[in-house]
């Protein structure tokens, strides 16, 4: 009997090896251009519907600099200097809209590409994959735009209060995206690490034992993406990557294959 059990988990790897589909290069490149057809497809669809409510997503995009051109006295209204300029602003809110609206849908095509290459029993990641992912990056989001953002802006607008400010529809377009999309994909450090921990790369001790060196770089990392030079912004930006790499540390401890292992001896 305990042969038996010392065995299993080998048995039950080399059933998931026998399981698992074998590609050629070629199949694997046509696998991939599908699923890109398929996400292309799925982003347009998406800007389409959200085409025509560009006007009010853009409406909630700009609040946080009319309230800070507000706190500051200032006249809260934005220029443009092209006469294409809100068009192409427009077009690009639209875009990003339905980036976002279809994101799911991208993903599980993601999903659907990588997963030829997992055990059977690694596939029921799938849901917590998607879930996570989404909900990872609406708190990256939303951190940048409730928080980040507005005290990015306050601090910039009130440094330079003495002077008349003109600030165009694309310059804060792009101020916005680049933190909101920023912060989305730094938030999505877990699942990074999730991937790296589930194939054996990078483990929980290698992680604790460098988490010193992983903070400097967070705070060099925070430096030179944040928008502004003071400190107080730098540790905004850079609490939650410490954060989500202490969180990444337990990720790699629950999934990584050595812990797997042991548990499957144990049980």
């Amino acid at each position: 009997m305990p042969e038996a059990a010392a065995s299993s988990p080998l048995q039950e790897s080399i059933k998931d090896s026998e399981q698992m589909p074998t590609m050629g290069f070629l199949d694997h490149l046509e696998e991939l251009r599908k699923r890109i057809v398929y996400s292309v497809i799925a982003i347009a669809v998406g800007f389409f519907a959200c085409w025509g409510y560009a006007g009010n997503i853009y409406a909630i995009m700009q609040r946080p600099i009319m309230d800070a051109l507000q706190r500051n006295g200032l006249s809260a209204k934005l220029v443009y200097v092209n006469p294409t300029e809100p068009f192409n602003l427009y077009l690009k809110v639209g875009m990003m809209a339905g980036l976002f609206v279809a994101s799911p849908f991208v993903l599980y095509q993601l999903w659907c590409f990588i997963s030829p290459g997992l055990y059977r029993h690694e596939k029921r990641y799938v849901l917590p994959f998607m879930l996570s992912t989404i909900g990872l990056f609406l708190a990256g989001g939303y951190f940048g735009y409730k928080v980040v953002l507005p005290q990015a802006l306050v601090f910039l607008i009130g440094y330079g209060k003495d002077f008349q400010p003109m600030i165009t529809l694309s310059e804060y377009s792009s101020l916005f995206l680049t933190i909101i999309v920023g912060l989305g994909i730094i938030f999505e450090m877990p699942i990074v690490i999730f991937f790296l921990a589930l194939m054996g790369i990078v483990s929980a001790g290698f992680m604790w034992r460098n988490i010193r060196y992983a903070i400097l770089l967070i705070f060099v990392v925070a430096a030179i993406i944040t928008p502004t030079p003071d400190i107080l912004n730098m540790c905004i930006f850079a609490a939650p990557m410490v954060g989500l790499y202490i969180l990444s540390t337990g990720i790699a401890w629950a999934v990584h294959p050595s812990r797997r292992k042991r548990a499957e001896k144990s049980s």
